[in-house]
Formats: structure tokens, C-alpha cells, sequence
């Protein structure tokens, strides 16, 4: 292993020395601190221990991570300090993020990418394939309180389409940072980064009064463009970012609850030609940036009953999600929306022997596009495909004995897809999950499970719409096939983890702006992860090793078609350590990721191997203090890509063409952070 990564052992082996340390009894325990025509050459020419089921999983969609799944906590979060999705998910090797620009930042779970899971935030469906150089699902880590994977193998009542799996995204409310026997709080950040010279303010003010509560945030951030670790400039990568989250509720003395949320993220900044790449290197001439505006808005509604009884504790909840992206150039200018209005309505009922939920659930999909500047009439009219989807679902979670826990459910979802030519096709179909997890030990846990996904027919991509598309009844609809199997072990804070999964998906729909709307490709991805860890009340550290093979149509995945649905991966290994000093009210860490190369690459052109995707590793560290005469001020520094690696994100656009030259990250950068709480 490269001599970079092997100095991470030092400090992982100073706190292997601190653990021993602090089980003599000696350490204090301290909590937490706390593509359409103009883009047709786009492909050139050449962690918590798995299925943990405690109470603070819980808090992301109210149920607990299914076997094989995780849960990233508000603990996790506030540790790691992520400000993008692909530092929110640095410690979980199945899960990759690729691009170094948050804007076009794409989530890979088992190498499976997001479009085809069931993606939630604060329970509300999300519809936001857009356009595939941006991101699909942009969101600031600072607004979240938890964020719950289900990889492959999804409960029924995580929402129709969990293909692979499913997210949910569950933001901060007044009760979570409410501080004991308080009615009123603040908190102030402030946050500069040294690559970039990104400055970045927050602040969040929050309440309770009678049956009322109620949290309000906002962020703002701007930087210049940032630097990769040969010191190039990483083409539109400057920062201009605007994240704010209100939410209001009542609960009466009875338990009712009724909660009110909106979330909006904006990005506005000149970005690459196509967001996700660097260059096409002798394709047709393009300005190197244009202008991105990109702003995300969720909208929910919930009533819930907070003093639930055995027969009666319900959900209902309606919610409304938009993406809006503008991209202008000189000559012409793009506008397109993705919407979703959903809502669902269930009631769990719970008792000795586990809780069966059941329930009811709907969308109305929308996808929109218009050209302006464009000589063609039509085009600047547009068009759009929409979907509407009705659902019935129960699951049962049961615990059987003492050892055995089983999970088992189903949906039934009518579907109506309607085309840009006016045509419309009604398609129904079933979705059933099975899963269970047995104590073999007292310290040692197997598990399996297994799921078969109706999804109906996914909508096109907006800004690859053809408004002279005709459609037929020839679209079949997507279906996937899961599995997943494992162990897990914990003892005196010691925990390890292995586990194996597949995930087969039909008829992924993969629509083309000349060929039409009706192309369609079965995927596959396969692989294992290993995992092992240590936690106590002063020292945490954690490794993690996967690899995920991808296939398109029984050849390997390449980033070109797979647009969409996946990226070729490889093999994968992720460790983080954090060790605190109670006396000092100082906590320190470290995290590193370490990609093999990939040679299991293809490109469709010579119908051959693609270049290889080159191996790196990049390691970061930092340390967090709260002054002890200042309790409520708390001091951060980091330092991001200590020894200034020059690489490429696996899971980054185009590394297997020559023609690309794919987003590099950025390099060496010092974060300072200041955060005051009132």
C-alpha cells in the first residue's frame, strides 16, 4: 500500500493504544462533540455495523435500516463535518459519489445510481432526473439530521420504484437541537476553506411555545474556482450556493401532530460545458463554461399521532418536489423542470410479536423541457412525459424469538405513462419483499433478504426529450430482482461485518434523443462488503472494503450508457478513526480512501476494453475543540487531501474514454470553522 496510507496507521494505532487506555477505566466519558442534440458527442470518441437497529437509526422515515442497510446518524454528521453528498458518504465503501463539483455530484448505492431507488427527503418522493451532467438529488449536509440506505433489498412502505434500494434524507427539526429545559435557541457557523478561499455562513434559530415549535436555516457560500493536486485550476468548480430549510408545527395535548417543511437549494454559477466533465477532448467546439441555475425546492405536510397506541398510530402526508435547472449559453438556452406531487396515508399496528404497516400511496411525475433562442417553433414549445401512480402496500416487521426477527411485505402499483406525442399506456404490477436476521450467538447475527420491484415506466430525462417522439405501446415496464445475505458480529464495542448482494434490474429505460423513447437495458451489479470496527465512549475507528462489478446488457458498465444506472466501480476500502480527550474536550480524527485500478472497463466504440480507472488514495484528518470556559463555542480545523493527490473520484463521468478529461478533485485545503450555539 502506498506510503501515504500507510501513515494513517499511526494515528489509527495511538488510538488503538488511547482504546486500551480508556478501558482500564481511566477515561472520562464525554458525549459527542457535537443528452439531447447540441450534446450528442458527450462520450468522445475513444459506518454503523450493517442492519443496527437502534433508536437513532430510527429517526430517518421513523423505521430502522433494513438488514444490510445503515443508518448515517446526526452524531455521524456532526463528526464529519461532510459540505456535499460525496463527503456525507466518505466512510461507506458500497456507496460512491463522484464529480468534485456538488452540482453535478451523482450517488451510487451497490453501483446503482440514484434515479433507481426510492429517494425521500423528509418522506416526500423526490423527481429530479434533470439532466445527466448534473446532480440528481443536491443537498447541504448541514440541514440533516439523518440519512437512512436501504441498499437493494427495500421495505414496502419506502415508497414505490425502490429498484435498488432506497435514501431517505430526514432534515433537522426545533425539537432535535432544542437544548434541555429550553424554549429558544441558536446556532451561528462561520466556515472557510483555503482551496477556493470558500467562505461559508449559517444560522439557524429555533423554538417551542405551548403546543408550537418551530426552526428556521439558512447558508450561504461562495468561493472561487479550486485548485486539484497538480495545482490546475478544476474548470468551473467556483462556489455559489444558497440552502435554507423552515418548519413549523403543532402538537396538541392529546399527541397530534401536524408539521409543515420547505426546503430549497440554489445553485447559480458558471459551470463545465457539461457539469460532469472536464473537456471533450476533439469534439465539437464549445465555450469551456455556461451558466448553471439549478434550485431544488421540497415541499411536506405530516400529521402524525405522537403517543401512538397498538392499533392507531398513523402517517398521512402530502408533499410536492421541484428541480428547475436554466443553462444558457450565447446561442441558445435550455429550460427544464422535474416535479412530483405524492403523498401517502398508513397506520401501523404494533405488538408483542413485531407491527404490520399498511397502507396507501400516489404520485403525479413531471417532466418538462424548452429551448429558447432556437429556431424551431416547436422546440421552443417543448414538451414533456408525465406518470401517475397509485400504490397499496403493508409490510410486517416481527419478532419472532428471542433470536429470530422477520421482515416480509408487498405493494400493488397502478401506473399511467403518458408520452410527448399525447399516448398514454396503463401498466399495473406487484412488488413483494422477504427478509430475515437470526442470533446464531450472542455476538454473532446472519441475515438475508430478497425483493422483486415493479417500477412502471420511468420518465425520460428532460433534457434529452425529442418533442417528434412516437411512442407505440413498445415500453415495458422496469422490474428489478434483489438479494443480499451476511453476517455481523459486535462484542465489548469490537463489531465486523460481511455480506454479499446482488441487484438485477430489466428493461431500464434509457431513452434516446434521435433513436427514441423506447430503448431499454437490463443491468447488473454484483460484489461484497467486509467491515470492521471499534467503539467506546472516547475512541471510534472503522474500516470498510467492497467491491461492485456493473454490467450493461451482459458487458461491463460503462459511464457513456450508463447514464442513469450505473458507473464501473471496483474495489473500494474506506477507514476512519476519532479519538477524544475528555479533559481537553478535544476529539481527533482521520479518514482515508484508497480505489484499486479498474480494468474492467468497456467502450461501445471499438467494442473492446476502455482505458483503465486509475487507483489512488487520498487521506484527510481533523480536530475539534470546545474551550471549557466557552461551552457553547466550538472550533474546528481540518486539513482535506493532506499529501495533495491528484486523482479522479471513482464514479466520476468518462475516466474509460481518451477523449475525456474527467473532473479531477480538488487538492490539498485547510477548513477553519467556527460554530457558537445560544
Amino acid at each position: 500500500m502506498n506510503f501515504h496510507v500507510a501513515l494513517l496507521t499511526v494515528p489509527i494505532s495511538l488510538l488503538s493504544l488511547a482504546a486500551a487506555h480508556a478501558q482500564s477505566g481511566s477515561v472520562i466519558a464525554l458525549d459527542p462533540v457535537v443528452v439531447n442534440a447540441a450534446n450528442a458527442d458527450d462520450a468522445g470518441t475513444g459506518t454503523a455495523p450493517e442492519g443496527s437497529t437502534s433508536a437513532a437509526e430510527a429517526t430517518a422515515g421513523n423505521d430502522p435500516a433494513a438488514p444490510g442497510g445503515f443508518t448515517i446518524t446526526a452524531d455521524d454528521i456532526a463528526l464529519q463535518n461532510p459540505t456535499n453528498v460525496q463527503e456525507l458518504f466518505q466512510n461507506e465503501p458500497t456507496v460512491t459519489v463522484g464529480g468534485s463539483i456538488p452540482a453535478s455530484q451523482k450517488i451510487y448505492v451497490q453501483g446503482v445510481e440514484e434515479p433507481n431507488l426510492a429517494v425521500t427527503i423528509d418522506g416526500v418522493r423526490q423527481n429530479n432526473k434533470i439532466f445527466h451532467h448534473n446532480a440528481t438529488t443536491l443537498i447541504d449536509p448541514e440541514l440533516l439530521k439523518a440519512v437512512r440506505v436501504d441498499p437493494g433489498v427495500a421495505p414496502a412502505d419506502a415508497g414505490p420504484g425502490a429498484l435498488g434500494g432506497a435514501i431517505a434524507f430526514e432534515t433537522k427539526d426545533a425539537r432535535d437541537l432544542l437544548a434541555p429545559g429550553r424554549n429558544v435557541g441558536a446556532i451561528l457557523n462561520g466556515q472557510y476553506q483555503s482551496n477556493g478561499d470558500i467562505f461559508s455562513t449559517s444560522a439557524t434559530a429555533f423554538g417551542q411555545y405551548g403546543g408550537f415549535d418551530a426552526l428556521v436555516f439558512g447558508k450561504f457560500a461562495t468561493g472561487d474556482p479550486q485548485t486539484d493536486g497538480n495545482g490546475d485550476t478544476i474548470i468551473g468548480s467556483g462556489t455559489n450556493l444558497l440552502s435554507g430549510l423552515a418548519k413549523a408545527a403543532y402538537q396538541s395535548d392529546a399527541g397530534h401532530r401536524i408539521e409543515a417543511a420547505f426546503e430549497i437549494v440554489n445553485d447559480d454559477e458558471p459551470r463545465p460545458y457539461r457539469a460532469n466533465i472536464g473537456e471533450i477532448v476533439g469534439g465539437r467546439p464549445v465555450p469551456p463554461t455556461r451558466d448553471y441555475k439549478l434550485n431544488r425546492q421540497n415541499y411536506a405536510l405530516t400529521y402524525t399521532d405522537e403517543t401512538p397506541s397498538a392499533l392507531w398510530d398513523p402517517k398521512v402526508q402530502i408533499g410536492f418536489s421541484r428541480t428547475d435547472l436554466d443553462v444558457t449559453e450565447p446561442t441558445q438556452g435550455i429550460f427544464g423542470v422535474t416535479q412530483s406531487l405524492n403523498g401517502k396515508a398508513q397506520n401501523t399496528f404494533s405488538g408483542g410479536y413485531g407491527s404490520i404497516t399498511v397502507g396507501t400511496d400516489f404520485y403525479a411525475d413531471e417532466a418538462d423541457y424548452s429551448y429558447r433562442y432556437y429556431p424551431d417553433s416547436a422546440w421552443n414549445e417543448g414538451g414533456n412525459e408525465r406518470a401517475q401512480n397509485l400504490g397499496f402496500y403493508t409490510q410486517g416487521r416481527f419478532d419472532v424469538t428471542d433470536r429470530l426477527r422477520l421482515s416480509g411485505g408487498g405493494r400493488l402499483d397502478i401506473q399511467r405513462f403518458e408520452g410527448v406525442d399525447g399516448s398514454d399506456q396503463v401498466n399495473a404490477g406487484p412488488s413483494v419483499n422477504a427478509s430475515g436476521e437470526y442470533d446464531i450467538t450472542s455476538f454473532l447475527t446472519a441475515y438475508v433478504g430478497a425483493s422483486h420491484v415493479w417500477a412502471g415506466i420511468p420518465l425520460a430525462e428532460n433534457f434529452i426529450i425529442n418533442p417528434f417522439w412516437t411512442y407505440g405501446n413498445d415500453i415495458t415496464p422496469t422490474t428489478a430482482d434483489n438479494v443480499v445475505a451476511g453476517l455481523r458480529a459486535s462484542h465489548n464495542g469490537f463489531s465486523a461485518g460481511a455480506k454479499i448482494f446482488q441487484t438485477q434490474i430489466y428493461n431500464a429505460r434509457t431513452p434516446n434523443y434521435s433513436l427514441g423513447p423506447d430503448i431499454q437495458r437490463d443491468i447488473r451489479t454484483r460484489g461484497y462488503e467486509l467491515t470492521a470496527g471499534f467503539d467506546n465512549a472516547a475512541i471510534s475507528a472503522n474500516v470498510g472494503y467492497a467491491y461492485i462489478n456493473a454490467e450493461i446488457d451482459g458487458r461491463p458498465a460503462d459511464s457513456y450508457y450508463g447514464n442513469y444506472l450505473t458507473v464501473p466501480v471496483g474495489h473500494i476500502l474506506t477507514a476512519s478513526a476519532d479519538y477524544t480527550f475528555a479533559q481537553w474536550n478535544l476529539t481527533v480524527g482521520a479518514n482515508a480512501e484508497v480505489a484499486l485500478q479498474n480494468d474492467d472497463t468497456y467502450i461501445d466504440d471499438t467494442g473492446g476494453r476502455g482505458e483503465p480507472l486509475p487507483g489512488y488514495e487520498v487521506v484527510n484528518a481533523f480536530a475539534e475543540w470546545t474551550p471549557a470556559r466557552l461551552p457553547n463555542l466550538t472550533l474546528r480545523a481540518e486539513v482535506n487531501n493532506i499529501f495533495d493527490a491528484e486523482y479522479v473520484a471513482r464514479g466520476t463521468y468518462g475516466m474509460e474514454y481518451a477523449s475525456v478529461v474527467p473532473l479531477y478533485e480538488p487538492g490539498r485545503s485547510f477548513l477553519l470553522k467556527a460554530s457558537v450555539k445560544f
